[in-house]
């Protein structure tokens, strides 16, 4: 957006900070927002504080960077406020659990380490954060954050220290950080319709039942090479010898991978499903969905547990409903997607929610290249959860002012992707 677009938007905007600003206790921290706010939105190939505050012409370089860095406000009731606006406007199918990363240099900015970079596909020295979208194929927003800290960030407390890491904040896995976030937005009152993630919170069994166990209902990407038994197959059960306790029942053929599972099955139990118009016309593929019982580790644990214990457990591994996508010029299928929904839902609203994730990358484009969510170059902890609240809230700006219809809608945030976003 030019100065002549978020001038006109100044009015409109000091309304917004009123609100989702209102738990900041001074008015000039609430200023200093509007300002910060201002400078994310404004063209501009870095959204760092000096060339922003540069770009303002209330600009203050210092100030911006004792609000962010150093001002002890809390982000959580700002984060609250914008959740509760953007659910009631957006209207969401799914909420999205994903994570992101920041590449980065050095070893001082909070949570860097050497780690899998999704910003370059490869392992590289970076920052990761999960975060919880509330999405629909029309508009998504982000409703919480938590930035990722290494395993190896625990055992050094002077680097904790300096990077202003709390002392409650341990490493933890991201599965566990994502059902922290739905926690989070639980006692904030609000309810996730469908939870949608990709394979790497898919193939957690640990993950899987904590959304269960909250009951929270799921469609989440898999590899296809995770292991099953069909539907109609039962654990056979030894006859009791008198001694001991009694054998459990056991399955005598093993489990085979998901992908070999469909293949058995085969083509011609797939149904063409439309799920949405993309750019180049709508999208259509073939599913079919399989009733199984997952086996391996992980699952066979969990079934002792759900069941009681080893010993009071009958065997028998619970089923559940595996999405399976097969396009029609592909030999083998290419994706999968596991559900406790109901097995009597329409494959086409399986489908629709888990296509959904594509969103969220339109969520990362407009946040990254268009908002600065990447250019932050502080180093605290209290620093990066500030800047990314901000970035939220300039993102959940422009998204109610193009639902509000009596307002103009504004120009979006420039998408092109900026100066390298490796900070040092």
């Amino acid at each position: 957006m030019d100065a002549h677009e978020v001038n006109r938007l100044r009015a409109a905007l000091a309304l917004f900070v009123a609100d989702v600003f209102a738990s900041v206790p001074r008015k000039d921290q609430r200023a200093k927002g509007e300002c910060y706010l201002r400078g994310l939105m404004l063209d501009g190939r870095r959204k760092s504080i000096q060339p922003m505050a540069e770009r303002l012409p209330d600009g203050d370089m210092q100030a911006l960077q004792q609000f962010v860095n150093q001002s002890p406000w809390d982000p959580l009731p700002v984060r609250r406020r914008i959740a509760e606006r953007l659910t009631r406007v957006v209207g969401p199918e799914v909420w999205v659990i994903d994570d992101v990363s920041f590449p980065k240099c050095g070893t001082a900015s909070v949570g860097v380490a050497r780690q899998y970079c999704g910003a370059l596909g490869k392992r590289a020295n970076c920052q990761v954060a999960v975060s919880v979208h509330a999405a629909t194929d029309a508009a998504s927003c982000p409703l919480q954050w938590q930035l990722y800290l290494p395993r190896e960030w625990t055992d050094e407390p002077d680097r904790r220290r300096r990077a202003g890491v709390p002392e409650n904040v341990v490493h933890q896995e991201k599965w566990r950080l994502a059902l922290g976030l739905l926690d989070t937005l639980n006692e904030w009152q609000l309810k996730a319709p469908v939870v949608v993630a990709d394979a790497g919170y898919g193939v957690s069994t640990p993950f899987r039942l904590g959304l269960q166990e909250r009951g929270l209902s799921y469609v989440l990407a898999l590899t296809g090479k995770e292991v099953a038994h069909p539907e109609d197959t039962e654990p056979h059960r030894p006859a009791y010898s008198g001694l001991g306790p009694p054998t459990l029942a056991r399955y005598r053929t093993p489990p085979r991978a998901l992908c070999v599972l469909a293949a058995q099955a085969g083509a011609r139990q797939c149904t063409k499903v439309t799920w949405r118009r993309g750019s180049k016309g709508v999208m259509t593929s073939r599913f079919m969905t399989l009733r199984v019982r997952p086996a391996g580790k992980q699952s066979l644990a969990a079934a002792q547990e759900s069941g009681g214990g080893r010993n009071r457990w009958d065997g028998v591994l619970p089923l559940q409903t595996v999405l399976v996508e097969w396009p029609q010029d592909q030999d083998a299928p290419t994706d999968y997607w596991i559900t406790n929904l109901p097995p009597t839902t329409p494959i086409a609203d399986l489908v629709r929610w888990a296509k959904m994730r594509w969103r969220i990358e339109h969520d990362y484009r407009e946040l990254k290249h268009g908002l600065g969510l990447d250019h932050f170059e502080g180093r605290t902890w209290r620093g990066w959860h500030h800047h990314v609240t901000l970035v939220t809230a300039a993102q959940a700006f422009l998204t109610l002012r193009r639902h509000d219809p009596k307002a103009p809608a504004p120009a979006p945030a420039s998408t092109r992707p900026s100066t390298p976003s490796r900070t040092c």
